[in-house]
């Protein structure tokens, strides 16, 4: 496990959620381009992560994880993702999709 998912990777991952998780509160009732720039920074971050250990840090489960976790955590701080992405045009799993390299 630790071949798949060295220590470094995780911390660096952990490190990255908490800071999305701090830029949320004042969300709450954040206009469609705030949001949209706070889960841009996420992904950035995590692609940044994923480049440093070697391009393939997060598996296909890890992935998907990852965005759950981005689209709950804004689901908490009451942002509707379905109605976000709906006026955007996007499908309501696409929301990191413009950015995201992992």
């Amino acid at each position: 496990m630790a071949e798949l998912f060295p220590e470094g990777m995780l911390l660096a991952t952990d490190a990255v959620l908490d800071t999305f998780e701090a830029a949320l509160p004042p969300l709450t009732e954040a206009e469609d381009t705030r949001i949209f720039a706070v889960v841009e920074r996420v992904v950035l971050a995590l692609n940044a992560v994923n480049e440093a250990h070697g391009g393939g840090a997060y598996e296909t489960g890890e992935r998907e994880e990852l965005c759950a976790y981005i689209d709950e955590s804004l689901t908490e701080h009451r942002v509707d993702v379905v109605a976000l992405t709906a006026r955007h045009g996007l499908g309501p799993h696409e929301l990191t999709d413009r950015w995201r390299e992992w």
